[in-house]
């Protein structure tokens, strides 16, 4: 057996329609086809891949340890995240990783959960900031 890679991310949300909306809107991800589970939700995509599954939950959930501290997305784009950003009030930062060629934006959706999305550091010399 060998593990590959990460497939979904699955959060409880009481908004799954606004959380939804958030990830299309600032992230640039896209709502697709879900099964029938009898409960609401969405599956959100990159690409043809679900990487984001929403589930509908009566209240907004808390944290509790243990947890997942964050989530991480690879990307493209590091000027038009930087854009969305910014044009939606969203706070943010730009984080280099040391020893990797990476820089990370780290930055919380509207139910707080913490993301980071990150770009090859080549992208750093295009960006603002």
């Amino acid at each position: 057996m060998e593990i590959r890679s990460l497939d979904h991310v699955n959060l409880y949300t009481p908004d799954p329609d606004g959380l939804a909306a958030w990830y299309v809107e600032v992230l640039g991800l896209a709502i697709g086809w879900r099964p029938p589970f009898g409960i609401g939700g969405h599956w959100i995509y990159a690409g043809d891949r679900p990487i984001i599954h929403l589930v509908e939950v009566a209240e907004a959930p808390r944290n509790i340890e243990p947890g997942i501290e964050h989530f991480a997305l690879s990307a493209t784009g590091l000027p038009e995240l930087q854009s969305r950003l910014d044009a939606r009030g969203i706070a943010y930062s730009i984080d280099p990783v040391v020893g990797l060629d990476v820089v990370q934006v780290n930055l919380r959706d509207p139910q707080g959960n913490h993301i980071h999305v990150d770009f090859d550091l080549a992208e750093v010399g295009r960006a603002r900031g």
